[in-house]
């Protein structure tokens, strides 16, 4: 029977965290998914690619999956469709530019049936069984983001995606107030709402601002501007271009995600490139430096990135050059500010000047700022409320943001990845935990790295390791040959020849001194050599490599 007296919505990321964006919507026998994103690796994931929410609830009930409904086309909302997809193939929705970006990260993929993407525009109505979408216009730091407002049998449920409130966008319309404001009229019985600006107070800044900012800089400069930005931030590389058609600057595209974007935003017609403003990187020598304007990747001091290659001189065509100035149009995320703050040295000692957010406003954020929040908040008016998108710390702010406009605290829901919140037509809890936790992609390894793996990571890049091999005669366990110790990240070998050698004796010893029996078993044998190692370094040097002891039988 399908119970459509209660609801439950599931996070299954992107609560309590930055990033690994998925909302699971149950009533009875459906399932609907807003967003699967990814998160980056954080610093202790060593060699980890990046990192996708785990799907074992979804997987449960495979049969019950409807469609993936995207806000927006940023990876920390669409980065994990291709292994969701591997598992539970659906319908995805999305508006034209957010399925241009799925469609460009699906090809790198194979799948046994071709992925469905639906195109849906903002004010678009999808209705499915019990269910009702609305699909509501949103400005963001990236084209066409949309909220949805889903009517059920028990009440409209909102969920803002990523949003802010700017008055005077760049490219698309404004964020649709009106329509939130007339679910608000009609009632709305929970709000989800982004959180990740909680901590900021007022408004955030609109991106005609920044294009001014930009623009005066580019009049101002008597040398070339390189400018790197998010390749997503389709509506600020609009305003970039016009700025430089404006001042009579060519315009050159660096690096492939940004040149594959334009094409695609161009294809789709949401953005516009004048006429005979693009040349190619090859060419730009041919023109002075005031005359020449960069759009390159490598805002977060990726070591590949155009911008980082130029900055160490490992760019085929570009250089950096005294009076170049580099414009940093995008946030430091945290955890990259070491990799930026390198980038940015290596410019300033190849004689560039480098303008970021902090210096001056060549920046702001697709997210809304207090203000704008409390805006949302009185426009929807719900009769409950839960805050999404961002870290523990940014969902109890809006929490205390929503006490102090009045709302009640048996209102308001602090969830987390893993809660099950059962919405009834009169109450709103959190009940129960459906399974949660991060998978880690490595490669073409999905899963397969744990934090067993990670914590030998770290042991190694910390204190490096040592291989000790030894040969025994298997009939009678005698020692073959000397012990042969290599050792890599742990010391250099030439300044330490007469303690290895001490290290070799100590396994020799130990292997002469072991009983028979011992002796011949190797795994005895290579726990014991391994103790024995791992006291000697520990007393002469204070430090603790990782230790592998083959001991093989001739």
């Amino acid at each position: 029977m399908n119970n459509t007296q209660e609801i439950k919505i599931i996070p299954l990321g992107g609560l309590g965290e930055i990033g690994c964006n998925m909302m699971v919507l149950e009533t009875g026998d459906d399932i609907f998914i807003i967003d699967s994103g990814l998160m980056f690796p954080e610093e202790y994931m060593l060699g980890i690619d990046f990192v996708i929410p785990d799907f074992t609830y979804l997987k449960e009930r495979k049969d019950k999956v409807r469609a993936i409904l995207l806000t927006h086309g940023h990876e920390d909302h669409i980065g994990a469709l291709p292994f969701l997809l591997k598992e539970i193939n659906v319908p995805i929705y999305g508006t034209a530019f957010t399925l241009a970006l799925v469609d460009r990260k699906l090809q790198e993929y194979d799948f046994e049936e071709k992925p469905r993407l639906r195109k849906i525009k903002p004010r678009d109505v999808l209705k499915i069984n019990t269910l009702s979408f609305e699909f509501i216009g949103v400005n963001h730091s990236i084209a066409e983001g949309v909220g949805i407002a889903i009517e059920t049998p028990i009440g409209t449920i909102v969920h803002t995606g990523d949003f802010k409130i700017d008055q005077t966008p760049l490219g698309d319309p404004m964020i649709d107030l009106n329509r939130f404001a007339e679910y608000g009229e009609k009632g709305v019985l929970l709000l989800l709402s982004d959180s990740t600006n909680t901590d900021h107070d007022g408004f955030s800044l609109s991106e005609q601002t920044v294009k001014r900012q930009l623009e005066k800089i580019l009049a101002d400069t008597p040398g070339r501007v390189i400018i790197t930005v998010f390749a997503s931030n389709i509506r600020r590389m609009q305003g970039i271009l016009e700025s430089a058609h404006k001042l009579g600057r060519k315009v050159t595209l660096i690096g492939r995600s940004i040149v594959d974007n334009i094409e695609s935003a161009s294809q789709l017609g949401i953005l516009t490139v004048p006429d005979d403003l693009l040349i190619d990187f090859r060419d730009i020598e041919s023109y002075p430096p005031e005359k020449v304007t960069m759009i390159t990747t490598g805002s977060q001091g990726e070591p590949y990135s155009a911008l980082s290659l130029m900055a160490t001189n490992a760019h085929k065509h570009i250089q950096i050059q005294p009076g170049d100035t580099v414009i940093f149009s995008s946030r430091f995320i945290p955890g990259n500010e070491r990799a930026i703050t390198r980038i940015i040295n290596q410019l300033y000692r190849k004689g560039a000047e480098v303008v970021y957010e902090q210096v001056k406003n060549v920046h702001t954020s697709g997210h809304a700022y207090q203000e704008e929040l409390k805006m949302m908040l009185n426009l929807v008016k719900p009769a409950y409320f839960m805050p999404v998108h961002g870290e523990i710390r940014l969902l109890a702010k809006h929490i205390n943001l929503a006490k102090s406009m009045g709302m009640p605290e048996e209102s308001l829901i602090l969830a987390e990845d893993g809660d099950i919140i059962h919405v009834t037509p009169n109450q709103v809890e959190k009940k129960g935990r459906a399974p949660v936790g991060k998978v880690f992609i490595d490669g073409k390894g999905v899963g397969d790295v744990g934090t067993l793996v990670l914590r030998d990571r770290k042991h190694l890049s910390e204190d490096g390791l040592v291989v000790i091999l030894s040969v025994i005669d298997g009939e009678n366990g005698e020692m073959v040959s000397e012990p042969n110790l290599i050792s890599r990240g742990f010391i250099f070998e030439d300044f330490h020849q007469e303690m290895l050698q001490e290290a070799k004796d100590l396994v020799k010893s130990t292997i002469m001194n072991a009983n028979t029996d011992r002796r011949k078993d190797p795994g005895e044998l290579q726990n014991e050599i391994a103790k024995v190692l791992k006291r000697f370094f520990n007393s002469r040097l204070k430090r603790r490599p990782m230790i592998l002891p083959l001991v093989l039988e001739m």
